[in-house]
């Protein structure tokens, strides 16, 4: 099999896999067992600190490449 069949044959089952994943239906509980407590976690102050360590390390990585050339 070619490589261009093998590639158009992966882009075809990821588009079926994730149409079937996608197509699947979260039903909601009944109304009697739902609360009023908001779902999931909250985002707190620990993702300032990484955006802000991520950001730091951009630009050091930015500089060391622009003094490399």
């Amino acid at each position: 099999m070619k490589v261009y069949n093998k590639k158009i044959l992966a882009s075809i089952l990821f588009v079926l896999i994730s149409t079937v994943c996608l197509a699947q239906v979260d039903n909601p509980p009944p109304p009697e067992i739902q609360d009023d407590t908001p779902p999931g976690l909250p985002i707190d102050g620990l993702t300032t600190l990484f955006v802000a360590i991520g950001a730091f390390y951009g630009v050091r990585k930015v500089i060391q490449n622009s003094n490399e050339h």
